[in-house]
């Protein structure tokens, strides 16, 4: 769409909160929600990338502003709903399943994905057992809860960036360390590439394959920067 403000300013919001104003005029979001911001710093990234637009509007260039609408549109409204959907996957989580015992693959997921379940087990009780192969292994009922628990205590905003990583590298596992700075976006997304690049060193890497893990190194970034805004 076409500009059609001249200035981007972060304000403060008199029902509290901050804001972004174009030309005066309070930004709300898709859905029509007053554009309510937990923190100044994330009012004025928001605010950084209307100012950034040229004659064009491109809305899909504007990270920050998306994941905040998104946490006001979709995720607040049902936010037990969401919580539930990232807990899930500890059913299946990425950093558990690994290759047959031995192998030079699974040397490498266990060097890089175990301190991350063992970190989780200290910090939330989130007990995780990996398993070889692929096929479904259940886990333990009482791991499961405590991942319900831990991702509950999450707000909104925060509820977004978690679910967001969780969804894109198939990890609750690494997504709450990448939210719990435990890890950060470069070793997240490394981590969640261990197959891919193992793949891509054997049989060698296709351009699909590589603009999809361009993707998820942006959007993981995009979701540190979020997380590191609230």
């Amino acid at each position: 769409m076409k500009r059609f403000y001249k200035e981007a300013d972060a304000v403060p919001l008199e029902c509290g909160g901050h804001g972004v104003a174009l030309d005066g005029r309070l930004v709300r979001t898709p859905a029509g929600r007053s554009l309510a911001l937990p923190s100044p710093a994330l009012a004025a990234a928001v605010a950084a990338e209307w100012a950034a637009q040229g004659e064009e509007v491109y809305p899909r260039t504007m990270t920050m502003m998306t994941l905040a609408a998104t946490a006001l549109d979709r995720v607040a409204p049902r936010a037990r709903e969401v919580a539930a959907e990232i807990a899930r996957y500890g059913e299946t989580d990425l950093l558990c399943y690994r290759d047959t015992a031995g192998s030079e693959l699974a040397r490498r997921q266990n060097a890089a994905w175990q301190p991350l379940l063992d970190w989780l087990a200290e910090a939330h009780d989130v007990r995780l057992e990996p398993v070889a192969g692929v096929m479904p292994a259940a886990q333990e009922k009482g791991a499961l809860e405590a991942l319900r628990r831990a991702v509950d205590a999450h707000e909104p905003f925060r509820l977004t960036a978690l679910h967001t990583a969780v969804a894109a590298t198939g990890s609750a596992a690494l997504g709450m360390a990448l939210i719990g700075g435990r890890l950060n976006a470069c070793q997240a997304w490394q981590c969640a590439r261990i197959d891919d690049e193992w793949q891509a060193k054997r049989w060698g890497e296709d351009a699909e394959a590589r603009k999809r893990g361009e993707a998820l190194r942006d959007e993981l970034a995009a979701v540190e920067r979020f997380a590191a805004l609230l």
